[in-house]
């Protein structure tokens, strides 16, 4: 790859092109277990599953997909929050040859029904608690069986001590039916020996769905090559960290692309210890902390917001932790400077989108800390920074445009929808849709989503710009800021606010902090206070679904 203003940035060690093992993760993991059979695979509240006895279910449960009639090429869902069953299913697909359809368990009816009908998936795997939801929409789709999930199958103690770790309404008793199998008994019916390893470098190992934030979900094709190459990326910017060493909190949850690659296909092919997390919320990251001193935490913003504004996170023995992580959405600077002064660790912001599998840069490891970035490009990837109107004219370093990327673990497509899929990719670049600038050392700076951008007075606000400037103010928690309608202006912007527990805070104390920090035409003309913000699963805040508040209350 030709020499890039990111690469003299990275950590030493750490190659601009890799040569790729064009090994499956589904093969990567039965390698690890091989060579670390006692190592913890998963900590599930205190159970451990080692790397052996996990592949051993993963034999158990290919055969169990494979007597039910899946073959190569086949769809199968995965409606599941993190626990053990989850990533069981998961390797089990892709040791088969099918293809793995990660479902969010909290859609609704219609939701799902889509993503089932669109995915083509044949057979779902899911909570107990969800059957009576799939049951009502089977008739929709092509779902021949569905297998379910007791919660509490792999505790280490009895389902009544479940709680508070996750809902008690996750649980929930279900009778097997000839629609209706349990998936741990099916487990038990099957050898757990070897099984012949059916997923190809080539072909579509996962339909992962996009959040639907911008309009219909769609179904990110992406093949063992990109899933693989993406985990080696990754990899390789910690090139001191040795396999079979680590442990890292399972928040990203495994139906999200954070949380199936960063999480669940990066630490099985480096043999780590995944410590599965159901219900990613701070309290519950303390008993982790305390029970089972994980030396990487990765989670979304508000997860470290929450957890530095409880005093007995700040009591942790925190002498085990290495690094944490951080998508989705940009940190504050104080929240950087803050979990760095109380734990001495480091934090890695990491960009990408399902489309990119979904890494993309990732702050340098060891390297320089720039609050307000995403770091570098990891290794074979390019990235280019392109004018918002044509997408064909590079901007100079410094100035804004649209983020274009290149590399191995860039998307096949979208299933079934090569329209969509033509608008996106383009001569081999995926054209994000996100604003972004380069700075001299090569690292990125997201500005914001070219449709989440406010045009008042002619002027362009990016959203994103106003949130980090109002995450600084001492009172305030989170905050989020759209785009209104305004007769005059075209659109203004108003601000949601959700302050500090025990603050007391005026629109008028908000609207003089942002006079001393912002261009006049960008300072909020609403502010809204509320208790707390809509997020997504993985702790998103959803602008789009504070627009349709608004609209709806137009109408």
């Amino acid at each position: 790859m030709d020499e890039k203003s990111w690469h003299h940035s990275y950590a030493p060690g750490v190659l601009p092109s890799l040569t790729y093992d064009q090994t499956t993760v589904s093969q990567g993991f039965s390698r690890s277990a091989k060579a670390f059979p006692n190592r913890p695979a998963l900590n599930y509240m205190g159970n451990i599953i080692s790397y052996a006895a996990l592949e051993s279910m993963v034999n158990a449960f290919s055969r169990v997909l494979t007597a039910m009639g899946i073959r190569p090429g086949d769809k199968v869902a995965v409606c599941l929050p993190n626990i053990p069953q989850a990533i069981i299913a998961d390797y089990a697909i892709f040791r088969i040859g099918a293809v793995t359809v990660m479902c969010n368990p909290l859609y609704t009816e219609r939701e799902l029904a889509y993503q089932l009908n669109d995915s083509d998936s044949r057979l779902i795997i899911t909570l107990t608690l969800l059957v009576p939801r799939i049951e009502k929409i089977q008739a929709q789709t092509k779902i021949e069986k569905i297998i379910a999930c007791h919660i509490h199958s792999y505790l280490p103690f009895p389902k009544k001590q479940l709680f508070p770790y996750v809902r008690k309404q996750m649980y929930r008793k279900i009778t097997p039916t000839e629609n209706v199998k349990i998936f741990k008994d099916l487990i038990r019916t099957q050898s757990s020996g070897p099984v012949e390893d059916q997923s190809r470098w080539e072909d579509i190992g996962a339909l992962l769905y996009t959040g639907g934030t911008t309009g219909v979900s769609k179904g990110v094709m992406l093949t063992h090559a990109n899933l693989s190459a993406n985990v080696q990326q990754f990899a390789a910017w910690f090139p001191d960290l040795k396999k079979g060493t680590e442990s890292l909190v399972g928040n990203f949850p495994v139906f999200h692309s954070a949380g199936f690659t960063a999480i669940q296909n990066f630490c099985l092919w480096q043999a780590y210890e995944i410590i599965l997390v159901p219900r990613p919320e701070p309290a519950i990251n303390i008993e982790i902390f305390k029970k089972y001193k994980p030396t990487f935490l990765p989670g979304v913003p508000t997860i470290f917001v929450g957890l530095l504004a409880d005093p007995n996170f700040r009591k942790l023995d925190f002498s085990s932790i290495k690094g944490f992580f951080s998508g989705a959405a940009p940190l504050a600077a104080d929240t950087i400077r803050d979990l760095k002064n109380l734990t001495g660790a480091d934090m890695c912001e990491v960009y990408g989108s399902t489309e990119n599998s979904p890494i993309v840069t990732v702050t340098p490891w060891g390297g320089k800390i720039k609050p307000g970035t995403v770091g570098c490009p990891v290794p074979d990837t390019d990235v280019k920074i392109v004018d918002i109107e044509t997408g064909k004219m590079e901007m100079p370093m410094g100035e804004t445009g649209e983020i274009i990327i290149k590399g191995p673990q860039i998307m096949k497509g979208y299933y079934k929808k090569p329209e969509e899929t033509a608008k996106v990719l383009k001569d081999g670049w995926f054209y994000s849709g996100d604003i972004g600038k380069f700075d001299a050392d090569g690292y990125l700076t997201i500005v914001d989503r070219k449709k989440d951008m406010i045009i008042a007075g002619g002027y362009n606000i990016y959203p994103l710009e106003l949130d980090n400037v109002l995450f600084d103010h001492p009172k305030i928690l989170e905050a989020c800021v759209i785009g209104v309608p305004d007769t005059y202006r075209g659109e203004t912007v108003k601000a949601f606010i959700v302050p500090k527990k025990g603050e007391n805070l005026t629109e008028e104390e908000v609207i003089a902090y942002c006079k001393k920090n912002l261009a006049a035409y960008k300072v909020p003309k609403q502010i809204e206070f509320l208790e707390e913000l809509p997020k997504s699963t993985v702790g998103k805040i959803l602008r789009r679904e504070l627009r349709d508040r608004e609209l709806a209350k137009k109408l």
